[in-house]
């Protein structure tokens, strides 16, 4: 890091003339003179700037923690999903929403790696008889490949408050899940194309908030800002019973 250098102490102050000169200006001029460098007409300094020093690191005899391996249960790449009919459209939202969680739930469970307990699979399950306790929300849809083209979000409540939020692109006709997290969020929201999570932390007036962004080398949805932030998240609206999805 570059260092900051001292500024320059100011020059003797100088007048310039407007008028002739009467008694008034002069008058004028003697006192900002006087205001801006006292009562001798010197120039005084402000003191020294404050010079950036480099980190100090701590310990630096003791050896760095070993690496962790590679995390082989996250998403690597964009996942198909089996078991739904291909979009030659283009347009993911012919897809029927809950089709789609549903599809998920298998895949999930050949590998045995469910994302609901059983309770909530069967609360998913009853969504066509009852709508009004289906766990999964109405579907949303944003641009976040930054394509041109929107892509499905689905968020699904599970127990103890959590949401499970999963998104989908197409790749040549296929579904392919992009973003799987999940969380007790405050709020979730899109700004160009970022999904932003606030959750409550343990901290009166601070909030987690998590920012996955579209990595394009990826062809996902990574994390790409997980920090402490002041609150702003006012609480949400006592959820309306909806149908869960819509086609």
């Amino acid at each position: 890091m570059p260092l900051r250098r001292s500024l320059p102490l100011p020059r003797r102050a100088r007048t310039v003339a407007f008028a002739p000169s009467t008694a008034g200006v002069v008058g004028a001029v003697m006192l900002v003179a006087a205001g801006c460098t006292g009562t001798t007409g010197e120039p005084r300094s402000a003191g020294a700037t404050p010079v950036a020093s480099a980190p100090a690191r701590l310990w630096p005899d003791r050896a760095p923690a070993p690496q962790p391996p590679p995390d082989k249960t996250g998403q690597d790449g964009p996942s198909p999903l089996p078991g739904l009919p291909r979009v030659p459209s283009g347009n993911i939202r012919t897809l029927d929403a809950l089709a789609v969680v549903k599809a998920q739930i298998a895949e999930d469970a050949r590998h045995h790696a469910p994302a609901f307990d059983k309770a909530t699979e069967r609360k998913i399950n009853q969504c066509g008889d009852e709508p009004r306790h289906c766990p999964v929300r109405a579907p949303e849809y944003q641009d976040l490949t930054h394509d041109g083209k929107d892509e499905l979000i689905v968020g699904i409540e599970g127990a103890e408050h959590t949401l499970a939020v999963w998104a989908y692109m197409l790749r040549g006709g296929v579904v392919n899940r992009i973003l799987d997290t999940a969380g007790t969020p405050l709020s979730v929201e899109v700004s160009d194309g970022d999904v932003i999570m606030r959750e409550p932390t343990g901290s009166p007036g601070y909030e987690m908030r998590t920012v996955h962004a579209w990595d394009e080398r990826r062809q996902t949805m990574e994390i790409r800002t997980m920090e402490f932030d002041q609150k702003v998240s006012s609480p949400a609206p006592e959820r309306t019973p909806s149908p869960g999805h819509t086609s």
